[in-house]
């Protein structure tokens, strides 16, 4: 499952089983990309908040499949499997409209967002996050502009912005360490967006 010792949920100590039952989904199952930072919980406990408050929080203005797509791609750009196949379930969920997912997918495998059944507004965000993830010295003011231009707020940039930097930081733990959907429950989410502090993956 990783390259490193990780505490299993039913192994763990008081304060360790706290977090994992926070952060656990049907049947006590801890993702593995939360198990691999068992050894020092604290980290996960910073992981989970940011997640949750980059992709999972009503504050949000962008609706939350689109956040997916952004993550589906930024893994596949950083060839992440475990991300790409956990966040496409849940992408196919929050979308429920298969057929079109699949096609995004498709796009998304191909490294070209103008394939997608997406928007203007929504390619251009997708050219955002690739030139992130690919090239972050290489971004000027121009690249905002272009998103501005193309019809979001700046709120909403800031947003396309941090799920981006937040899915190169998830892939790099699981790339950097080893980890397998082994498992794991593919899709599965702390749904609960109305409470930052709800976990629980559904």
């Amino acid at each position: 499952m990783a390259w490193i010792k990780t505490v299993a949920y039913e192994e763990a100590d008081s304060k360790l089983k706290r977090l994992y039952d926070r952060v656990k989904g049907p049947d006590d199952n801890v993702d593995n990309i939360m198990m691999m930072h068992s050894l020092r919980p604290h980290s996960m406990e910073g992981h989970m908040a940011i997640y949750k408050y980059v992709l999972h929080h009503s504050g949000n203005t962008i609706p939350k499949w689109f956040l997916e797509v952004l993550g589906v791609w930024v893994s596949r750009l950083n060839d992440c499997d475990y991300c790409v196949e956990h966040h496409f379930a849940g992408l196919q969920r929050l979308l429920a409209d298969e057929p079109r997912g699949l096609a995004i997918r498709a796009a998304i495998e191909a490294r070209d967002p103008a394939q997608a059944p997406l928007d203007a507004r929504q390619i251009a965000a997708m050219h955002y996050a690739r030139a992130l993830t690919r090239d972050p010295g290489g971004l000027q003011e121009d690249s905002v502009i272009a998103l501005r231009e193309a019809g979001w707020s700046d709120g909403e940039i800031l947003e396309i912005n941090q799920v981006s930097a937040y899915f190169s930081y998830a892939n790099r733990t699981v790339l950097g360490l080893g980890c397998s959907t082994k498992g794991d429950v593919l899709g599965l989410s702390p749904n609960n967006s109305a409470d930052p502090d709800d976990w629980n993956h559904s």
